[in-house]
């Protein structure tokens, strides 16, 4: 590799996990994409190479203020500086706009027939082994997580998380408070890092952000890289700054990540094989998609429709932050999330649960695109919704709404009209 490009590519590394208004990422990629994916120059590229440093550093200059201490911009600006000298590019000059990468043409995919077959998942297998068995794992919301193994629940999760960590990805979502003060937390930045893999793909950084949702991974590529199944790793716009999907066919992963309003959702479809393909699995227990939230970050949403419950999830009146703008009267969240999700099943929990807590009416979408997600990526079809919370309060079963008390009371009022009739079968 190239001693430019690698620069380049650690410049690009992911970082700490905390959300920032640093743009390093955003800079890296549009000199990337500049550059046609970063293959080193040739004489006559060398004035339009120098013209897209200098635009290089004018983007990091530009971002300067908000990326003290960030290593990745660091990083880029000793780049930048080796760069400029190995070519004999001057500090003043014509820059240059950024351009779209060329995507390759349409034959060439993941399916050609030169491609190794190692790279597809699917084919890789001996064919006379069973078909593999593909689970689905979702994000979304106030967060509400739903596991590989279709446990659902609800959790406070504030910082950075490992969603999925195994052989061949690391996924890193960082959870933000919706409001100043409050514990209702959503996600801000999600991280994905898709390994080094045989002939297949080089190793991939993609990096979404609030307000962020890029439609490349960070080095401004939109595949696996060189080797000669890169194509095996492909990512989609599927509307711009709001849906993006990745394709990973070389471990039979697809992901979607979303943003709805200001927050990230994530949904993933895995082979179970692939899910469990760790080496270490004592280190599983930080994997939620697979062991879900500890115990002390889970949280009973069914338990705060009590006003004292939502009273403690709201900042604070006492609090010197922002006070929590009008949540919606319990009636009307219901109403709004009927709209989206006539199904009383989970995901209409958890939108009554975060329009309550939060007042923020794009919430209701971030329920219904996850349902929309799992009927795309869960492989079986009867476990689409959900009725059951995994953790329940001590001494009470699981039940399936939010509000029992009419079964209840049914149930009491059909006992006190039998009641006459049982005495006087007594009496007799």
């Amino acid at each position: 590799m190239p001693s430019w490009r690698r620069k380049v590519e650690e410049a690009g590394s992911p970082v700490d996990g905390a959300t920032s208004p640093c743009k390093i990422l955003k800079c890296n990629s549009e000199f990337w994409s500049a550059t046609a994916g970063g293959h080193a120059p040739a004489s006559d590229d060398a004035p339009e190479f120098c013209a897209a440093l200098r635009t290089y550093a004018l983007c990091t200059r530009r971002t300067a203020r908000t990326c003290r201490g960030d290593l990745a911009y660091h990083s880029a600006v000793h780049g930048i500086e080796d760069l400029m000298s190995q070519h004999n590019c001057s500090k003043d000059g014509p820059t240059s706009q950024p351009r779209l990468r060329t995507l390759p043409p349409p034959g060439d995919s993941q399916e050609r027939s030169d491609s190794p077959e190692i790279c597809h998942y699917e084919k890789s297998l001996h064919k006379h082994s069973a078909a593999p068995n593909y689970t689905h794992c979702g994000l979304f919301g106030d967060p509400h997580l739903r596991t590989f193994t279709d446990r659902f629940q609800t959790c406070k999760v504030q910082g950075a998380w490992p969603l999925i960590d195994n052989n061949y990805l690391n996924v890193q979502v960082t959870n933000t408070p919706v409001l100043p003060g409050s514990a209702a937390t959503a996600t801000s930045k999600l991280t994905i890092i898709f390994k080094n893999f045989q002939e297949c793909v080089d190793q991939k950084v993609y990096q979404a952000e609030m307000d962020e949702l890029p439609a490349a991974f960070a080095d401004g590529s939109k595949n696996g890289g060189d080797k000669h199944g890169a194509n095996s790793l492909k990512i989609t716009e599927k509307v711009s700054g709001q849906h993006v999907e990745i394709q990973a066919k070389y471990i039979g992963t697809t992901i979607v990540v979303r943003q709805v309003g200001r927050y990230l959702t994530f949904a993933v479809r895995m082979p179970e094989e692939v899910v469990n393909a760790v080496e270490d699995r004592d280190s599983q227990g930080l994997y939620l998609c697979l062991r879900g939230c500890p115990l002390n970050q889970q949280i009973d949403f069914q338990a705060f429709r009590a006003h004292e419950g939502l009273g403690a999830y709201r900042p604070q009146a006492t609090s010197p932050t922002p006070a929590a703008p009008d949540t919606f009267p319990y009636e009307t969240a219901v109403a709004k999330c009927k709209e989206r999700l006539p199904v009383e099943d989970l995901y209409y929990q958890a939108c009554v649960f975060d329009l309550l807590t939060t007042g923020d009416v794009n919430f209701t979408l971030a329920a219904y695109y996850a349902l929309e997600d799992v009927k795309m990526l869960h492989s079986n079809k009867d476990k689409l919704h959900l009725y059951e919370r995994t953790r329940e309060p001590p001494g009470r079963a699981a039940t399936a709404g939010l509000c029992p008390a009419p079964r209840l009371l049914l149930g009491s009022l059909l006992l006190l009209t039998l009641l006459p009739v049982f005495l006087e079968a007594l009496a007799a």
